[in-house]
């Protein structure tokens, strides 16, 4: 039976709860490897002054400390600018920025050589805020635009015009195994750096270019990370710079892994943005013109922050037609460590702003928002245009709405909720339905490329190595499946193998949801080549000795382990047998597979192009409780629908799709980063910094797949899931605006994101006590 569209569990399910599937940290110690740990800037902002190691290299057990000076002329690295020190020199940037590397041989000697280390600085007035960066006019990179028509003449022509900010809080990623990182030295300068990391050629090219290096005397593998969701695509770098300085001075294999504390406190996180806007729309709510100027928060260097920037620009639509449009992006520079990828990369704080804005419109009109938000969907055969020129093909918004809308009782709920604030006065409730049309692909095109590596043997059995990373997403049971079903062996005959750039080079990283588009494809390819080989040699073998059968190739079946002639039922082999033969006669039984993303052009300096191969699309209702008296917040129920193709993995894509949501749902309501006047953060632990707990799960969630069999873009029909749920999540947010809608107020309360049980309470208080 094939693999593909069945729920087969985890490749390492019973390793993760049976703890004996291993992590960086679980890998044996050698003898003589040493425990590696960092000492960072006590300030923000200013100049370094002394650091003084003395006291520690006299600990008994400390083997070496190392500074800038023992870096060499490549200390600056960068995934897009090479803006960021990899140890600090004479500039501190931010609390917490590395600035000194301990080496010892236990981990008490190295807990006491970092008390000991002095280091003394100059401190100044750090810009912790993305107005004090505007004001300072403090930016990184270039301002980008994306405009269509003359977005000001619609606004200022329209029946009705609203404006206003929008504030969007950051998230940490809060993955469970911290930042980690192994390094092993070898002959010739050689380095094998085992790192926790969804970029392993990103790690194998930094540390080459910064230690000096080729990128052929770095090898970096990775077997699979305890969560990452973007924050292990360029911040795995400094740790795993770390341990390769150590490793390569020293001699001996060097371990580090963050604390929890450490690593919130000195890790990019997701971009907090600033949306100044202004919509221009009709007395039916149709938007005529809109303008967003969206600033971000990218902290002391560049890491991806512009890339960000341009995936938000370009999910400023969501799922809506915009006539008239004009989107600007700016990234500001402030003194906190450099924010960089999360789950989303920019999309969630697009969809926020424009959801606020439906919801405001909504408000202004005094009707329900789902009206809005139908009349704005972006059209089937017209109105189907975005702003940077992709035609949107294929959309099933419009469906997706009827059905959910039907599905979840959308109707008789809203008359429930509005029943419901006139007469009770202490929970005040909200419903809101939103949608979520998020584009597949890298936007920058050399990123849309892939290769992998299957290895046959002679029993039977599939090795298969590809560049994607394993992060628990379920890629390589995903991987496994299309695999197997491409050579018709059972998925047990299948494995796939540590991922490492000593097999699989010049590779993307694991981002953007493509990870099983890319890979799946690159592997499905590679088993293309092998099935050719096989299938003229059985063919050879089939009609060797048999009269009036002509060879065929085209007849040849690979099914369930067995090879055989769909024209006559007696001419089979199992597919062991007939890779073992083929061995003896010489036919290759392995192949490297490539996979280029097709029509994926996009123009960041005019704004124009096709960023996206298709895009993946659903929509959410979520209904919320609030206490009027303290803020507090429920979320009683959510009905979600999200069309993501064929499934490949039904049981795999449903944990994606749960998780997706609630972490989303955790960004809009819960999870809040907080400074201090001097860039310290306070929310640095479980106890500070609250992410979605079981208590805080919808008492009804109704999670359902829209039947799609048409996307015929991608493998075997399928359609990515890792973060397009996780946009939904702002169904959420936007059902707590529309209960606020309930409360009198003269002036509107500007709820913030996150929708804080305090931000409620907030907005409670300003806007008064009497409900509508």
């Amino acid at each position: 039976m094939p693999s593909v569209g069945k729920t087969i569990p985890h490749d390492s399910a019973v390793g993760h709860v049976t703890g004996t599937a291993p992590y960086i940290d679980d890998l044996e110690m050698l003898r003589d490897e040493l425990h590696v740990s960092f000492v960072g800037s006590p300030v923000a902002c200013g100049t370094l002054d002394l650091v003084d190691s003395s006291a520690a290299t006299e600990i008994d057990g400390v083997v070496a400390v190392f500074t800038v000076d023992d870096v060499g002329s490549h200390n600056l690295w960068g995934p897009l600018f090479r803006d960021e020190p990899f140890l600090a020199d004479k500039r501190l940037m931010y609390v917490g920025q590395p600035v000194v590397v301990i080496a010892a041989e236990s981990p008490k000697a190295l807990a006491k050589a970092r008390r000991a280390v002095e280091i003394n600085a100059t401190a100044e007035p750090p810009i912790l805020e993305i107005q004090d960066a505007i004001d300072s006019k403090k930016f990184i990179g270039l301002r980008r635009q994306i405009a269509r028509g003359d977005a000001e003449t619609a606004i200022r022509n329209a029946a009705h015009q609203l404006s206003g900010q929008f504030q969007i809080g950051g998230q940490e990623q809060f993955y469970l195994e911290s930042q980690a990182a192994i390094a092993y030295p070898g002959e010739e300068n050689q380095l094998i750096i085992h790192s926790s990391t969804q970029n392993p050629t990103e790690i194998q090219a930094v540390v080459a270019e910064v230690l000096g290096l080729s990128n052929h005397q770095v090898v970096c593998i990775c077997k699979r990370m305890g969560g990452a969701f973007g924050g292990k695509e360029t911040q795995a770098a400094l740790p795993a710079l770390m341990v390769a300085l150590v490793a390569l001075k020293t001699g001996r294999a060097a371990r580090v892994v963050y604390s929890k504390d450490d690593d919130m406190c000195v890790t990019g996180k997701r971009h907090e943005y600033l949306a100044i806007w202004s919509v221009g729309f009709s007395s039916e709510g149709v938007i005529e013109g809109s303008k967003f100027d969206f600033y971000s928060n990218g902290g002391a260097a560049a890491d991806l922050s512009t890339s960000v920037m341009e995936r938000a620009m370009l999910h400023a639509d969501n799922g809506y037609f915009f006539p008239n449009v004009e989107l600007n992006g700016q990234v500001c520079f402030t003194n906190l460590p450099p924010n960089t990828a999360f789950r989303g990369f920019g999309g969630p704080q697009a969809v926020a702003a424009i959801e606020n804005v439906i919801q405001r419109i909504a408000e202004h009109l005094n009707v329900d928002a789902i009206e809005v938000r139908r009349r704005n969907l972006y059209g089937v055969e017209d109105r189907n245009v975005t702003p940077y020129g992709q035609i949107f093909t294929r959309n099933l918004l419009p469906g997706i709405f009827d059905q959910l809308e039907e599905s979840s009782d959308y109707k008789n709920r809203r008359l429930q909720v509005t029943r419901a604030n006139q007469i009770d006065n202490m929970v005040l409730r909200g419903l809101a339905l939103t949608p979520v049309k998020f584009g597949i692909a890298f936007t920058s095109k050399f990123l849309n490329q892939g290769n992998a590596l299957v290895n046959v043997y002679t029993d039977g059995t599939v090795q298969v190595s590809t560049g994607g990373t394993e992060m628990g997403q379920g890629l390589n049971t995903k991987i496994r499946q299309l695999v197997a079903d491409e050579l018709g062996v059972p998925y047990r005959d299948v494995i796939v193998m540590p991922t490492s750039t000593e097999k699989n080079n010049n590779t993307s990283p694991t981002a953007a949801s493509a990870g099983t588009d890319i890979n799946g494809a690159a592997a499905a390819n590679a088993c293309r080549k092998i099935r050719a080989r096989l299938a003229d040699y059985a063919a050879d073998l089939f009609t060797s000795n048999e009269e009036g059968l002509v060879k065929s190739p085209e007849h040849v079946v690979f099914a369930e382990g067995i090879v055989s002639d769909s024209r006559r039922t007696d001419k089979q082999i199992s597919f062991g047998k007939l890779v073992n033969q083929a061995r003896r006669d010489r036919i290759d039984l392995g192949a490297r597979g490539f996979y280029v993303t097709p029509g994926v052009d996009f123009n960041r300096n005019t704004g124009r192009g096709n960023p996206f191969l298709y895009f993946t699309q659903g929509a959410a209702v979520a209904e919320v409780a609030i206490d009027r008296f303290t803020g507090e917040l429920t979320v009683p129920r959510v009905d979600l629908l999200i069309d993501i193709g064929k499934s490949i993995n039904p049981g795999v894509d449903m944990g994606q799709i749960t998780g997706g949501f609630i972490q989303g749902m955790g960004w809009v309501t819960a999870e809040c980063l907080v400074y201090n006047e001097q860039g310290h953060l306070l929310s640095h632990s479980p106890t500070t910094y609250k992410i979605p707990a079981t208590t805080d799960f919808p008492s009804v969630f109704n999670c359902e797949l829209f039947e799609n069999d048409e996307n015929l873009h991608n493998i075997r029909r399928s359609k990515a899931v890792g973060e397009p749920p996780l946009l939904l999540g702002v169904a959420v947010w936007a059902a707590v605006k529309d209960a606020l809608s309930f409360v009198e107020s003269e002036v509107d309360p500007q709820l913030c994101l996150p929708a804080t049980g305090e931000e409620i309470l907030r907005c409670l208080t300003d806007s008064g006590k009497s409900i509508k």
